[in-house]
């Protein structure tokens, strides 16, 4: 979230109990600073120095590349290979979200280290950064949301939010803020340490070696089919089902919990990112293990719960009835469907002055009355 302790000091904070029973507040929040979608263009003066030309010129062949061979061997792909790409592709996933993100980062719910192993062989398949990166560069997102200092500002608009941040050298805001945030406790974590050592042999083998291997290996197939689909088109969906999380959910989307922020509840990104498409309420609640307030199209819950019950995870967070409750009335927008209290024409605080609501909304006014009942 962007730092707002100002604001913060000045307004009444929301305080509950975790489903745990340890005291919770929700995450102080601010709204996003308006600007232009090109407006970094002049402030930063930009002039290409910045820009990463081996990561742009990689990044996009790679998709192009991968988009052209995959419809080029589509009709050769066995329906075993096609399979076994989906169970990768969602161990990859889990490893994004039920471990780097939700465990190391956010710290949600604790693991044994059976657990922690598998989350860190999950993650390794993913492809993605190291632990100490990924971890780092997401702390600092949530703490500066839409400001200088995160690594992916929604207010750039769409592309750099997407992948665009990728290609670029990192705003002097956000290295100076990611320099300073704790990473003691994923430096003291053995696995995690084991797998920022080697991450990059790690990488290789579970995001290339075993995921093509495997289908040449136990039913023959295709060499070629198999490194298009397993070692580049699975991949590549990997890393935009992520990335889109750091765009279409902070741009599209109701703001049920919070109006004053990007981040919005997204049913299509969930979908495709295994539950992490309910933004709005992730970047209000971010230590609540199921990252949305229902179960609704959140896969990485289930598979938790399934680990939860062998007794691998435990100590899950999660906020209670009476803090979202309170949070939502306050700052949402009116759209929950059982804490809204105002419609989306009508601002929560116009309610609290008849006279206002009825010289400005007219008929409207009942509307929201039925739903603040």
């Amino acid at each position: 979230m962007a730092p707002n302790t100002t604001a913060a000091s000045k307004e009444a904070e929301c305080v509950g109990e975790s489903a745990d029973g340890a005291p919770a507040t929700a995450v102080a929040s601010q709204a996003a600073p308006e600007a232009p979608r090109r407006v970094w263009v002049d402030k930063y003066n930009y002039t290409g120095k910045e820009i990463i030309w081996l990561n742009t010129i990689a990044i996009v062949l790679f998709h192009v590349l991968t988009v052209v061979l995959t419809l080029y061997v589509i009709r050769d792909i066995t329906v075993l290979t096609g399979l076994w790409s989906v169970f990768v592709g969602l161990a990859g996933g889990f490893g994004v979200t039920g471990g780097v993100h939700r465990m190391w980062t956010h710290r949600s719910y604790q693991a044994t280290f059976p657990m922690r192993v598998l989350l860190m062989l999950c993650f390794a398949t993913s492809g993605q950064n190291s632990i100490f990166d990924w971890v780092r560069d997401h702390r600092v997102h949530h703490k500066y949301s839409e400001s200088d200092a995160d690594p992916h500002d929604v207010r750039r608009g769409f592309f750099f939010s997407h992948v665009g941040w990728l290609m670029m050298r990192k705003h002097p805001e956000v290295r100076r803020r990611g320099a300073v945030v704790d990473m003691s406790d994923i430096l003291q974590d053995p696995v995690a340490a084991f797998q920022i050592k080697y991450h990059l042999p790690l990488k290789i083998l579970m995001c290339l070696v075993i995921p093509v291997g495997v289908p040449v290996l136990l039913w023959g197939e295709n060499f070629f089919v198999s490194f298009v689909l397993l070692g580049m088109a699975r991949y590549m969906f990997g890393l935009n089902f992520t990335w889109l999380v750091n765009s279409a959910a902070h741009m599209f989307g109701n703001k049920p919990f919070d109006n004053r922020i990007a981040s919005a509840e997204n049913r299509i990104v969930s979908v495709v990112a295994m539950g992490e498409g309910w933004h709005n309420y992730h970047h209000v609640f971010p230590w609540d293990y199921k990252a949305a307030e229902l179960p609704d199209t959140n896969l990485t819950l289930h598979i938790l719960h399934f680990f939860k019950r062998i007794g691998w995870a435990y100590e899950f967070k999660s906020a209670s009835q009476s803090l979202v409750e309170c949070v939502t009335k306050r700052y949402g927008d009116g759209s929950h469907p059982k804490y809204g209290c105002a419609t989306p024409e009508i601002p929560i605080e116009a309610l609290d002055n008849p006279e206002i609501v009825d010289r400005l909304y007219g008929d409207e006014v009942e509307e929201a009355k039925e739903k603040c009942a």
